[in-house]
C-alpha cells in the first residue's frame, strides 16, 4: 500500500494489456517473412535491433493506452508504427480491438514552430513516463534524447543503395583527404 492506504499502481509488465502486447504477433501468423524481418529489411537494421524495436513499439503503445497524456515515440519506434499500420486487416481488426481494446490512431504534426515545441515537450513527458511505468530508462539507441530526436532525426531521408554510394561520415572524410591528396600529387607531378 502506498500513502494514505492507497494501493500502489500496478507496474506495466504486470498489466492485462502489457500480457496482450507481449503475446501479440504483428501480422499473419504463417507468413514466411515476418513484421520483424521487413521492419529490417526496409530500415536497414540487424535482424536483432529489429526485434529490440518491436518491443519498444509495443511499449510505446502501452504508454499510449495507460499514460495519461498524449505519447511521441522515437523515430525507430515511429518507422514500427508506420510499418504496422500498412498491415490494416491486422492493425484495425486485430490490434486495436483485441489487443488495446481501443483504437489507435496515428495524427502527423501540422509543422510550425509550435508544433515543434509541442511534440519536444510530448517527446520527453514520453521518455518520463516510460521510466516510470516500466521502471528503467528507455534504450538510447532505440528512444534518443529529444534534441537528436527532433533536431537530427527529421533530416534523414530514404536513399536506395542501388542508386548511391553510401559511405558512413568519418570514412567519407577519409575519402575525400585522399582523393583530394592524389590530386595534389598529381598536378605537382605535372608541374615538375
Amino acid at each position: 500500500m502506498g500513502e494514505g492506504g492507497r494501493a500502489l499502481p500496478t507496474p506495466a509488465i504486470e498489466s492485462e494489456l502489457w500480457q496482450r502486447l507481449a503475446d501479440y504477433k504483428i501480422g499473419p501468423t504463417d507468413a514466411a517473412f515476418t513484421f520483424a524481418q521487413r521492419l529490417a529489411r526496409e530500415n536497414r537494421w540487424s535482424a536483432d535491433y529489429a526485434e529490440r524495436v518491436v518491443i519498444e513499439y509495443k511499449r510505446f503503445c502501452w504508454l499510449a493506452c495507460e499514460a495519461g497524456h498524449e505519447v511521441t515515440p522515437s523515430d525507430a519506434v515511429d518507422q514500427a508504427w508506420h510499418l504496422h499500420l500498412t498491415y490494416s486487416r491486422d492493425y484495425w481488426d486485430r490490434f486495436c480491438p483485441h489487443v488495446l481494446q481501443m483504437p489507435l490512431h496515428h495524427g502527423p504534426t501540422a509543422g510550425g514552430t509550435a508544433e515543434r515545441s509541442r511534440y519536444y515537450d510530448q517527446y520527453a513527458q514520453t521518455l518520463a513516463s516510460y521510466e516510470a511505468h516500466f521502471g528503467e530508462p528507455a534504450p538510447l539507441d532505440i528512444w534518443p534524447d529529444a534534441k537528436r530526436r527532433f533536431l537530427v532525426d527529421p533530416l534523414s531521408v530514404r536513399v536506395n543503395p542501388a542508386d548511391a554510394v553510401i559511405l558512413p561520415r568519418g570514412q567519407a572524410y577519409g575519402v575525400a583527404t585522399a582523393i583530394g591528396l592524389a590530386l595534389a600529387a598529381l598536378l605537382l607531378a605535372a608541374i615538375w
